[in-house]
């Protein structure tokens, strides 16, 4: 018997301790377990911003692999850098070179770094950290993180625990650490500010409930506030209004805790302004830089698995009185071919003039979303609560009546809808829900790469609103 037919036959009914019967699977088992609860459809090879998959259909990556993929499929420069890097696997001069190389981005922010294996790794190494940190300069009564509601910061148990994504944590609730991590409310004032409030007195409110925090728990007790500068999975690319972050850092300073950032989705030149989203004139924090910070997904552009932690002077400064390394590690962190990859990536990004390129590219894709989405013969136009973003990442937030919800979105969600329209309709976008209360609120992200052509952008336009369409015929509009 085949090894796929063994598979197969222990799958067949059976019984479990609890006495239910386990019914055979659907036809779209395989031996690989997704991450999805159906089988998605493999790509053997991309070109650019397409992918090609086993049939020999064409599709476009719209979304860069939830914002990983920023300079394109099959480059060339780091095809072979990883090949030249294969002759030499063990070194890692790579890993020093590519340290520098973030070091020398941060306009003196930072003055380490860490090297691992992905995002929430990072979150992860992010959070020990900051509690090494503490230890290491005797403050080891501090014990809390605060966070945000509807955040998200990576699927390990440390990082899903200091996230507040309800979907994603509801499995493992009974397993997440409950007492060293708190919350306090997102920032996105178009959607939760109350009647009348401007946006002045809406940080003011956000910054009060965060100083009432710090009470609660004890100032001395607080490790530190983390956040996402620009926020993705859980709200669809939103961001805080102008003096939220410079307001939440003076809080933190004030108590000598720490700010810690997740630049995981939006960093490493993702929103076309700088390499960093705290960072340059069109900050997304006030240019306020953070303690310490999580980078990963355009780090390697999908072509390593990797993610880094950058730390501060102060942070660096802490552990160098004391032990002087981080007791923190994974066997693959700061591997070779993957620290050769991300480094050819940052070359091409340089090289190329590729921030400028994501910033223009943000213009061009605002402009035709805002116009085949929301004009004035557009069937999407009255279901369109916000199309927001910057650079190569984008979100799009649906918005329909009680009535509607309850009748056509109560099992199935319109963002997933979506999502499964657009791919039908040729196109990668990520569609989700639950960006309002973990439930309501379906969103889309689209996340392209960085080099993406003005044509290119018009066939992701194309059919990312024929996608939407398509699902309103089939309900709402039915």
């Amino acid at each position: 018997m085949s090894p796929i037919a063994d598979i197969s036959a222990q799958n067949e009914a059976s019984v479990v301790p609890n006495g239910k019967h386990v019914e055979k699977p659907s036809s779209s088992f395989t031996p690989l377990l997704h991450r999805t609860p159906w089988v998605p459809p493999v790509a053997v090879t991309g070109e650019g911003v397409h992918l090609i998959l086993e049939d020999g259909t064409r599709i476009i990556d719209a979304v860069g692999g939830a914002a990983v993929n920023c300079i394109g499929s099959g480059h060339p420069k780091v095809i072979q850098a990883v090949k030249d890097q294969l002759d030499k696997l063990l070194s890692n001069q790579p890993s020093e070179k590519l340290a520098a190389r973030l070091i020398s981005s941060s306009d003196g922010a930072f003055s380490q770094c860490v090297f691992v294996s992905g995002g929430s790794e990072a979150m992860e190494a992010a959070i020990k950290l900051a509690k090494q940190y503490f230890w290491e300069v005797d403050q080891p009564q501090r014990k809390y993180f605060i966070a945000r509601h509807q955040s998200y910061h990576g699927n390990t148990l440390g990082a899903l625990a200091l996230s507040h994504h309800p979907f994603r944590r509801a499995p493992y609730e009974d397993i997440l650490n409950h007492k060293a991590f708190h919350y306090v409310s997102p920032a996105y004032y178009k959607r939760y500010a109350r009647a009348g409030e401007s946006e002045e007195q809406y940080v003011a409110r956000l910054v009060q409930e965060l100083e009432d925090k710090f009470q609660e728990l004890g100032p001395e007790n607080v490790i530190g506030f983390a956040a996402e500068p620009v926020v993705g999975a859980t709200q669809g690319v939103t961001y805080a209004p102008k003096g939220y972050f410079a307001a939440m850092s003076a809080v933190c300073r004030k108590y000598g805790a720490l700010l810690i950032l997740d630049e995981v989705m939006c960093g490493m030149g993702r929103m076309g302004t700088s390499m960093h989203a705290w960072q340059g004139p069109n900050s997304y924090t006030d240019g306020v830089s953070p303690d310490i910070q999580a980078v990963a997904k355009g780090l390697g552009g999908g072509y390593g698995s990797i993610g880094a932690i950058l730390l501060n002077e102060r942070v660096a400064g802490g552990l160098q009185q004391g032990s002087k390394y981080l007791q923190h590690g994974h066997t693959y962190q700061a591997h070779p071919l993957a620290m050769a990859a991300s480094l050819a990536v940052q070359d091409v990004i340089e090289e190329e003039n590729l921030l400028e390129k994501a910033g223009r590219v943000g213009t061009v894709l605002q402009q035709q979303l805002e116009q085949s989405l929301t004009g004035p013969n557009a069937l999407s136009a009255p279901y369109i609560f916000d199309i927001r973003g910057g650079g190569c990442f984008w979100g799009i937030e649906f918005q329909f009546p009680e009535e509607v919800e309850e009748k056509w979105f109560s099992k199935q969600r319109f963002g997933g809808l979506v999502q499964a329209a657009a791919m039908e309709n040729g196109a990668v976008i990520i569609g989700m829900s639950g960006g309002i209360d973990g439930k309501k609120g379906d969103f889309i992200i689209l996340a392209p790469a960085y080099n993406i052509s003005d044509e290119e952008i018009t066939e992701v336009v194309t059919k990312v609103t024929k996608s939407i369409e398509d699902v309103l015929k089939r309900t709402v509009l039915s």
